[in-house]
């Protein structure tokens, strides 16, 4: 799952990078409620880590921008604000929830799992279809329970194909999932890497099938 930290300190941002990857998230770093609001309109997220107290702004009008627009993103709001009035302004405007600094890396990443367990968010430990396991906390793949080893970005594509199973994800969520703000992506590259889990699964004799919706995206089902 790719998340957006946004947080102008750069060492508390890069711990934070450092600390989510060792849990399994990628993430995309940005210090503003300008460039806040460019990586939002530019990549689909899983979740966001939001200060408030930000060079160009409070991050609370990112959130707050967010809600009205009725977007579900879940936001993890972490401040040096941490006044009673504070978090209650903070969740009122939308925060999933409130994490005051100083704070262990330890409990942001079990508050943000915690979020991304509720009804209707990613978060969940295998994910399966048919024959096919993945193990999203050991990034393992199993086939009638064999393990099996794909690259990085194949198990990108896996886990985002099965985490929406039986729904078509758009060709662009997928490339978000798999790059984020990384730069400039080959037109075809998403194509690629499907044409390249696809044969991995024909060769492990997974029962699953990835649809191509012309024009849209991909759907994994389970093959009939």
């Amino acid at each position: 799952m790719r998340l957006l930290i946004v947080e102008d300190n750069v060492e508390l941002s890069r711990l934070l990078a450092s600390g989510l990857m060792a849990a399994g998230y990628e993430s995309d770093v940005v210090n503003s409620v300008a460039e806040a609001r460019d990586a939002l309109r530019s990549v689909s997220y899983a979740a966001m880590i939001l200060d408030l107290g930000l060079p160009d702004g409070d991050g609370l009008s990112v959130l707050s921008e967010l809600r009205r627009k009725t977007d579900p993103l879940p936001v993890l709001v972490l401040t040096a604000r941490g006044g009673l009035q504070d978090r209650v302004s903070g969740l009122r405007s939308g925060a999933d929830d409130y994490l005051a600094k100083p704070f262990a890396l330890e409990e942001l990443v079990a508050r943000l799992e915690a979020i991304l367990r509720r009804p209707g968010q990613l978060l969940g430990s295998s994910l399966k279809l048919a024959n096919l396991v993945y193990d999203t906390e050991s990034k393992q793949v199993f086939v009638d329970g064999a393990p099996h080893v794909f690259s990085a970005r194949e198990t990108s594509v896996l886990e985002i194909l099965l985490r929406r199973q039986g729904r078509v994800v758009p060709k662009k969520n997928v490339e978000d999932h798999i790059f984020g703000l990384s730069g400039e992506v080959a037109s075809n590259a998403v194509e690629v890497y499907v044409s390249r889990l696809r044969k991995l699964l024909t060769e492990h004799r997974a029962r699953v099938i990835i649809h191509t919706i012309r024009g849209v995206g991909y759907l994994m089902a389970e093959e009939k």
